[in-house]
């Protein structure tokens, strides 16, 4: 982190569903202080079963030298969870309205050097800073779920805020190992969200189409594009596939092709007859796992992936 920043020994996660409790985890394996706060009846316990399941994969990436889970700290009370805080790490409800009226509490409860971040997976930054009194402080710190797993965090502002809160949060993710990309203005989803939903656009169409199965589409990705997606993005591969000419050669003989491929993609709706055919692929693909298992193993999976990749990462 910059040297005019401010120190961060202690982190205030706000809501402890299924993200903000796999960030209290990520936090406490940094050796931070950590308050978490949610209202809703049996967070606490939630919270700290949640940690507890994720601490073996974060010493098996060998994160928790000198960390300890007795640095972790609940209050249901948000004013009294942020007291003394140097950064708040939000997860609460995807509502808009939900979200303006938790920042407003959060800015008047917080000194105005405490950066403000949502891990919201598509709502503006303007909406949320809106009845701010110092909005300049409020940032997008999305994760990719599991954020104690998933390195990349997606930072970006809203009208009010300004560059060097934006900066202070990258300095902040990527001091803490993340890989912290910068949305330079406001779009629904974001950066990754949108590749996403781009890709599940068709692969739902597929399926609507009879194409191909769930299991295939799933097969295709996993065995297929998505192994070279995890080591380079896809203009990095795009560029290998060119061979010595790279990009430029590749767009001359393939751009047309592409191109075309692209006016044929699907506009599929989201119908109860669609939704029924997906779930049961889904159904059938998991045969008898269930979700732990299969959470487990993808997790045990990703750790192997990303320590192989900090030892030899392209990029």
């Amino acid at each position: 982190m910059s040297a005019a920043a401010p120190v961060i020994r202690r982190v205030a996660v706000v809501g402890t569903g299924v993200i903000g409790a796999s960030w209290a985890a990520f936090f406490l394996a940094r050796g931070l202080d950590v308050t978490a706060t949610d209202p809703a009846p049996g967070a606490e316990q939630r919270l700290r079963e949640a940690v507890q399941r994720h601490w073996p994969t974060m010493q098996r990436m060998g994160l928790v030298d000198g960390a300890s889970l007795e640095r972790l700290r609940f209050d249901a009370e948000l004013e009294r969870a942020l007291d003394g805080c140097d950064f708040v790490q939000e997860s609460g409800p995807e509502r808009a309205d939900f979200k303006a009226d938790l920042y407003a509490r959060m800015d008047a409860a917080t000194p105005p050097r405490v950066l403000l971040a949502s891990s919201s997976s598509g709502l503006p930054v303007s909406g949320m800073q809106a009845r701010c009194k110092t909005p300049q402080r409020v940032v997008l710190g999305h994760p990719f779920n599991p954020p104690h797993l998933i390195p990349l965090v997606e930072v970006g502002g809203g009208d009010a805020t300004s560059p060097d809160s934006i900066q202070r949060a990258m300095d902040f993710y990527a001091a803490l190992g993340k890989r912290p990309i910068h949305v330079r203005r406001e779009i629904a989803g974001h950066i990754a969200n949108r590749l996403q939903a781009a890709l599940w656009r068709e692969a739902f169409h597929l399926v609507d189409q009879g194409v191909a199965s769930v299991s295939d589409i799933d097969t295709a990705i996993a065995h297929g594009p998505g192994l070279r997606w995890a080591l380079m993005g896809p203009f990095m591969n795009l560029h290998l596939s060119g061979g010595q000419g790279g990009m430029q050669h590749l767009l001359e003989h393939l751009g047309g092709p592409i191109e075309s491929w692209w006016r044929d993609l699907g506009n599929p709706a989201m119908t109860e007859a669609l939704k029924d055919s997906v779930v049961q692929g889904v159904a059938e693909a998991r045969g008898m796992r269930r979700e732990e298992e299969l959470e487990r193993t993808r997790d045990e999976l990703l750790t192997d992936l990303i320590r192989a990749k900090a030892q030899g990462s392209l990029f």
